[in-house]
């Protein structure tokens, strides 16, 4: 009967670098014995000299313990048998040189020098390491902070943006005085006292396809704490091309996700897992959904701890292994993630072997669409570059002052509305557009506007698609009239 073995990822090096190897046997000893006879490498990291099971080893069939019931009992079709090292061990470390700690460092690390998987060792590769920040934002902050703190010797951070209000509800690297200031001076003052040999590499640009492969060359972990699809892509197709562990992390509202993507170490890749990214507007973005703060500690720290791991060779990473917490039930659940033979970028025969352009491949318009939470390194269009379908705020408020008969129209969500509005503005959802269109006339001219006119911009061609002539999109949506026109409506 077919049974499939899962094989860890400290061991798949031992075979063929799988993840799974399909087996015919009736009971686990067959199932092993089939296993190590095909890849006799294995043999010897499974049993000791005597032919019994290491101490170290699990064997699971399904969920059940093989040590609780015995090898010989019989197996069903279609069982799934799962070795899980139960001490550190995991892939050798990525970092393979070391730097020697000063008497200070020792002093100053000896809660991890005292750690049996860190030790002096371990501590002298995370000082060796060269680690990419994608991003200061919230989830860039609690990862910069954490490992800063653990000694890596070298973070370098991607960050173009400046400090808002909005951002200091989760972005903990930055503190109110620091509104205003860049993220990137901002960031290196944190670190910096906190650990003053840490040694920070700022790059003040915006991630792109031209200067992506330049900048993560000369790391060894690339961390990505981006809450955009085209610099998620370009992240993952750079790491793939030039062989660099991706430590990935995504969070919205209540809920996150962590995992890492590694496919020379033998796991899978982004686009593994999601080839293409979903169409613009069916996925809310954080400033669209909003995101509890918290939420990004909880998955910043797990991606610091991957990384950690990674550089100095211990434990189980989570490549294969989707890790996702919803913070209102408390729980984690784990999913894999297979490796895909056929994936464009580390299948096989890839079809993706230099950076393409990724706004263009994720169907990206303006404003929110692009990332407007804060944590984004998609730079945004100016307000200025209205689109044939754009008016400003400016010419908003020129046609009510005229007196025009037009029907204002608020395509943000009700938790929005509590917050701000625009007098006499009709409230309709983007989520219910679809089945409420039809209360706005077609023969009057529709404005709509959102919080800064990604939204808009979506229902504006929906309304387009239905019949309606006369609709015209806010650039800039509430946030510049906030800021442009009317200074006592509150930003957020």
């Amino acid at each position: 009967m077919a049974i499939t073995i899962t094989i860890p990822t400290a061991l798949r090096r031992f075979a063929d670098n799988q993840s799974r190897v399909e087996v015919n046997a009736s009971t686990v000893a067959e199932a092993l014995e089939a296993l190590t006879r095909g890849y006799p490498q294995l043999r010897a990291h499974l049993y000791d000299a005597d032919g019994k099971l290491r101490n170290f080893v699990r064997i699971y069939v399904n969920a059940d313990d093989v040590r609780s019931r015995d090898a010989q009992a019989p197996l069903q079709d279609g069982d799934e048998i799962s070795i899980v090292p139960s001490i550190a061990g995991g892939l050798d470390p990525i970092i393979p040189h070391r730097v020697k700690l000063t008497n200070e460092e020792i002093k100053r690390y000896s809660r991890h020098l005292i750690l049996p998987e860190v030790g002096v060792e371990g501590q002298e590769r995370l000082k060796a390491a060269k680690v990419l920040l994608i991003g200061s934002g919230g989830l860039g902050s609690p990862l910069a902070l954490y490992l800063t703190a653990a000694g890596v010797g070298t973070i370098g951070m991607v960050e173009f943006d400046t400090v808002d209000f909005s951002n200091l509800q989760r972005q903990i690297l930055h503190f109110t005085p620091d509104v205003g200031k860049p993220k990137l001076k901002s960031a290196e003052e944190k670190l910096k006292a906190i650990n003053p040999n840490l040694r920070f590499i700022p790059h003040p640009v915006k991630l792109t396809s031209d200067n992506a492969l330049d900048i993560i060359k000369d790391y060894d972990v690339v961390i990505d704490g981006t809450d955009n699809f085209p610099t998620r892509y370009l992240v993952n197709d750079a790491c793939v091309m030039l062989k660099k562990p991706n430590v990935y992390g995504s969070i919205f509202r209540w809920e996150g996700m962590a995992s890492v993507f590694a496919p020379h170490l033998g796991g899978p890749c982004y686009r593994c897992w999601y080839p293409e990214p979903p169409p613009p507007g069916m996925v809310p973005s954080c400033a669209e959904g909003g995101v509890l703060g918290v939420i990004c500690g909880i998955i910043g720290n797990i991606q610091a701890n991957e990384a950690v791991k990674l550089i100095i060779g211990k434990g189980k990473p989570l490549m294969g292994r989707l890790l996702r917490f919803d913070a209102m039930e408390m729980s984690f659940r784990e999913y894999k993630i297979p490796r895909d033979p056929n994936c464009p970028v580390c299948g096989k025969n890839p079809t993706i072997t230099k950076l393409i352009d990724y706004l263009e491949f994720c169907g990206l318009g303006r404003g929110e669409a692009e990332g407007t939470s804060g944590d984004s390194i998609v730079e945004q269009k100016k307000q200025e570059q209205l689109g044939p379908d754009d008016i400003s705020v400016e010419q908003l408020k020129a046609m009510r002052d005229a007196g025009e008969d037009f029907l204002l129209v608020d395509v943000r969500n009700p938790d929005e509305f509590a917050i701000c509005t625009i007098e006499g503005s009709y409230k309709l959802p983007l989520p219910e557009l679809p089945q409420r269109y039809r209360e706005l006339p077609k023969d009057k001219l529709i404005v709509v506007h959102c919080k800064s006119g990604g939204r808009s911009a979506r229902a504006v061609q929906f309304l387009k698609q239905q019949g309606y002539t006369k609709v015209k999109n806010v650039a800039g949506g509430i946030n510049a009239w906030a800021e442009r026109i009317d200074p006592s409506v509150p930003q957020y």
